[in-house]
C-alpha cells in the first residue's frame, strides 16, 4: 500500500528545504553500494528529523539503527554545542561508511558511535536522553521503549520509525509476518502508556512522535 502518491511526494520534496551537499554524498553511496537502501531516512524525512531535533536543541540524543548514518547527520544538526548523540547498530559492515561521512560532517567530536547488540549497549549508557529515534529491528520496538522510557527526561521526545510498515498495519496478516503483529502491539502500547502523549504521523512509512510528560 502507498500511503502517498509519487506526485505528492515529489511536491512536498520540492516545497522543503534541500538536504546539505555532504547528506547527497551519502544518499548516492549508500544506493550504489548498500544492500536494502530504502532503509535510509532521505531528504523529506531527513528534514523533517533535523527540524524536530533543532526545535529541541537536545544535549543528548540516542539513535537505535545507524543504517548508514543519514539520520544520525540530520538529528545532529540541532545538537546544543556542547551535545552528544549515541548512535547504535549491529552491522559491522556499515562501519565504513557511517565513520567516512561522520568524520566529514561538522558533528564529528559529537557523535558516538556504538556496535553491538542495542538494548545492551543503551543499559550501559549513564546518561538521560532528550530526543531518542527508534528505527531498527522492528520485533524489538517495544522492548527498545521500555528501555529508554526510564532514561528520558521530562519533556524528551521519541520518535519512532516504519510504525505504519507499508500499510499493513490494517491490512489482513499474513503467515509468519513476525514485524507486523510487533509494530501493531507497540503503536497500541504507545498510545495507552500514561507517561507520555503521542500523535502518528502519515511521514514517508510512518513517524510517531511521543511526548515524555
Amino acid at each position: 500500500m502507498e500511503l502517498v502518491n509519487e506526485q505528492i511526494e515529489n511536491y512536498i520534496e520540492q516545497h522543503s528545504s534541500e538536504e546539505p551537499p555532504l547528506l547527497k554524498e551519502l544518499d548516492v553511496e549508500t544506493w550504489q553500494k548498500v544492500l536494502n537502501p530504502k532503509m535510509i531516512s532521505g531528504t523529506y524525512q531527513g528534514r523533517i528529523l533535523s527540524l524536530i531535533s533543532k526545535i529541541k536543541q537536545p544535549e543528548t540524543i540516542l539513535e537505535i539503527g545507524t543504517f548508514t548514518g543519514y539520520a544520525t547527520l540530520c538529528l545532529a544538526e540541532g545538537l546544543a554545542q556542547t551535545g552528544y548523540i549515541h548512535t547504535i547498530d549491529n552491522n559491522e559492515e556499515l562501519q565504513r561508511i557511517q565513520l567516512k561521512y561522520f568524520n566529514a560532517s561538522p558533528y564529528k567530536n559529537q557523535i558516538i558511535s556504538h556496535l553491538g547488540n542495542a538494548l545492551d549497549i543503551i543499559s550501559g549508557i549513564d546518561t538521560k536522553f532528550d530526543l531518542v529515534f527508534i528505527d531498527a529491528d522492528k520485533p524489538n520496538y517495544a522492548n527498545y521503549f521500555h528501555a529508554i522510557i526510564n532514561k528520558m527526561n521530562k519533556g524528551g521526545l521519541i520518535l519512532s520509525d516504519n510504525v505504519l510498515w507499508k500499510g499493513k498495519v490494517v491490512e489482513p496478516l499474513k503467515k509468519n509476518d513476525k514485524d507486523t503483529p510487533a509494530l501493531m502491539a507497540y503503536n497500541k502500547l504507545l498510545k495507552e502508556d500514561p507517561r507520555i502523549e503521542t500523535v502518528l504521523l502519515p511521514i514517508r512509512d510512518g513517524l510517531t512522535i511521543s511526548r515524555v510528560k
